[in-house]
C-alpha cells in the first residue's frame, strides 16, 4: 500500500489525491543575452509587428525557460538556480503542471520515474502510463508518480516541442527530484526527452487523452449528428498587413488570422456592447461560418497571398445550439501547431487528422464515445481537430491561439451566446452602480 503525503490510498477514486498536491509551473524567462537581460517584456517584443521575419525570430528565440522561477544547471549562468523537490520512498506525489510559458508547447519528464496521467484541464481522463508529458501554453495536467526508485537525486527536464519553420530554441531546463535522506548526486545524467520536433511523439501522447466516467466529471453528453445545428470551419493562419507607420522597416508587417479576419480588440469591450447598453459600432456579428477563399490549406503555399482582412467580428450561436468547430490549420506563414483556448466552456474533441479536412469522410473517424473534456486542444500543423459542444453558457467569449504572439497579432475571435428565453438562460444585467466607459 502506498501513501500519498500521509493519506492512504485504497482505490482508484481519484478525488483523495487532491487533499494535498505539489504544483510545478512551467514558463519561459527571459534569459541573459551577452551578460544582460532584455530590458523589455514579451508583449513589448511581440508589438514590433513591423519586423521582418529574421529579426523576429532573431529576438523571440533568445531565451530560457523555468520550472518554478528556476533555470536550473543547463544554462551555466552564474547566477542560476534549481528547483529541487523533495520525495520519500513509495509515497504517492500529485503533481498540477502547469504551462504558463508564452509562446512554447513543452515536454516535461522525470528520469527514471513512470508518468501517471489522470486529469487535463480540469477534469479527470482515463488513467495512462508515459514516459513524458506534452503539454501546451494554458493547459493544466495532473500527473501521478510513484516514489519507487533507488534514494537518491533524479533530473526533472522539460524541452519545447515545436513542427513550425520559426522553431524556438532547443534549450533543455532541469530541477531535481530528490529523494530525503539521499547523499547527493544525479542517479541519472541522462536525460530522455522527444526531439523539438518530434510531432509522432506528440500525436501518440494526446491520442491517449481520454474521458473518464468518475462522479466527479460531469456526465457525457457529447452532441450526436443529429444535434449539430451550427458547424463552423476555422482556418487559422500567420498572415501579413500594409505597414505604412514611421516605425515600419517594410511595407507589410506581420498579423494572424481566423478565416482570414485578424481580430482587432476595440477600445469599448464586447461584453458591455452587446448585454449591457446595446452601444453600436463595437463589433459586427458576421465572422464567417466557413473560410472566404477555399485553397489547399496544407500544400505548398510558396507565392500565395498572405495579406489578411482586419475586423472585430463575433461568431454568434443561440442558447442551446448544438456546436461543431473544426478548425484547420495552414501552412501559411511559418505553418506549424496551435493551441486553441475557448474560454466559457469545455468541449469535446472528438477528432484529429492530417491534411485538410473532408467533411464527408472524416466526420466518420470521430470519436463520440469517450472523447475528453478539456478547454484547450492541440491543433496539429498541417491538419485538423474538430470540437463539440452544447452552447449552454450565455455571454461574450474570447477564443484564441496561446501562443502570445499569433493572440497580439489577431489570432483570436469572440463567440457570443445569445440568451435563452428564461432568466436562468440568460446574461444577468450589468448592475445599476456599474461605471460606465468614457463615451458609453
Amino acid at each position: 500500500m502506498h501513501t500519498v503525503t500521509g493519506l492512504a490510498v485504497l482505490s482508484m477514486e481519484l478525488s483523495s489525491f487532491y487533499q494535498l498536491r505539489t504544483k510545478l509551473i512551467l514558463s519561459p524567462l527571459q534569459t541573459p543575452i551577452k551578460q544582460s537581460y532584455f530590458n523589455r517584456g514579451t508583449m513589448g517584443i511581440t508589438s514590433k509587428l513591423s519586423m521582418t521575419h529574421s529579426q523576429l525570430v532573431l529576438v523571440l528565440a533568445k531565451q530560457a525557460y523555468a520550472i518554478n522561477g528556476h533555470l536550473g544547471d543547463t544554462y551555466g549562468c552564474p547566477n542560476d538556480t534549481i528547483f529541487l523537490m523533495e520525495v520519500h520512498s513509495e509515497n504517492i506525489y500529485l503533481l498540477r503542471i502547469i504551462n504558463a510559458a508564452m509562446n512554447e508547447e513543452l515536454f516535461f519528464t522525470i528520469t527514471n520515474h513512470t508518468l501517471i496521467v489522470v486529469a487535463q484541464d480540469a477534469s479527470y481522463v482515463r488513467m495512462f502510463t508515459t514516459d513524458y508529458i506534452m503539454i501546451s501554453p494554458g493547459q493544466t495536467m495532473d500527473v501521478l508518480v510513484i516514489a519507487d526508485q533507488n534514494v537518491g537525486q533524479y533530473y526533472m527536464a522539460i524541452r519545447p516541442f515545436s513542427d513550425s519553420s520559426a522553431a524556438p530554441v532547443d534549450n533543455i531546463t532541469t530541477g531535481i527530484f530528490q529523494y530525503s535522506n539521499s547523499e547527493g548526486g544525479l542517479n541519472a545524467s541522462l536525460i530522455s526527452l522527444p526531439a523539438m520536433n518530434d510531432t509522432d511523439a506528440t500525436l501518440n501522447f494526446i491520442s491517449q487523452v481520454r474521458y473518464t466516467n468518475v462522479s466527479q466529471n460531469p456526465t457525457i453528453n457529447v452532441p450526436a449528428d443529429t444535434d449539430i445545428n451550427r458547424r463552423v470551419y476555422i482556418t487559422i493562419a500567420t498572415n501579413t498587413l500594409p505597414c505604412n507607420t514611421s516605425e515600419c522597416v517594410s511595407d507589410s508587417r506581420f498579423a494572424a488570422s481566423l478565416n482570414n479576419v485578424s481580430f482587432v480588440s476595440p477600445r469599448i469591450d464586447i461584453l458591455q456592447a452587446y448585454y449591457g447598453r446595446n452601444i453600436t459600432g463595437v463589433f459586427t456579428q458576421d465572422f464567417p461560418f466557413n473560410p472566404p477563399v477555399f485553397y489547399d490549406f496544407t500544400g505548398n503555399l510558396t507565392g500565395f497571398e498572405t495579406v489578411s482582412g482586419e475586423g472585430t467580428r463575433a461568431i454568434m450561436v443561440n442558447y442551446g445550439d448544438a456546436v461543431e468547430m473544426v478548425l484547420q490549420t495552414t501552412q501559411l506563414g511559418a505553418g506549424g501547431s496551435h493551441p486553441i483556448h475557448l474560454h466559457g466552456f469545455s468541449f469535446y474533441w472528438v477528432g484529429i487528422g492530417t491534411g485538410n479536412f473532408n467533411n464527408e469522410t472524416d466526420p466518420s473517424t470521430y470519436n463520440l464515445v469517450d472523447p475528453p473534456l478539456i478547454n484547450t486542444v492541440h491543433s496539429p500543423a498541417a491538419g485538423w481537430v474538430a470540437l463539440r459542444f452544447f452552447a449552454n453558457n450565455p455571454g461574450v467569449w474570447y477564443m484564441h491561439c496561446h501562443f502570445e504572439r499569433h493572440s497580439s497579432w489577431g489570432m483570436s475571435t469572440v463567440l457570443i451566446v445569445r440568451n435563452g428565453t428564461t432568466t436562468e438562460t440568460s446574461m444577468r444585467p450589468p448592475p445599476s452602480t456599474m461605471p460606465r466607459c468614457p463615451g458609453t
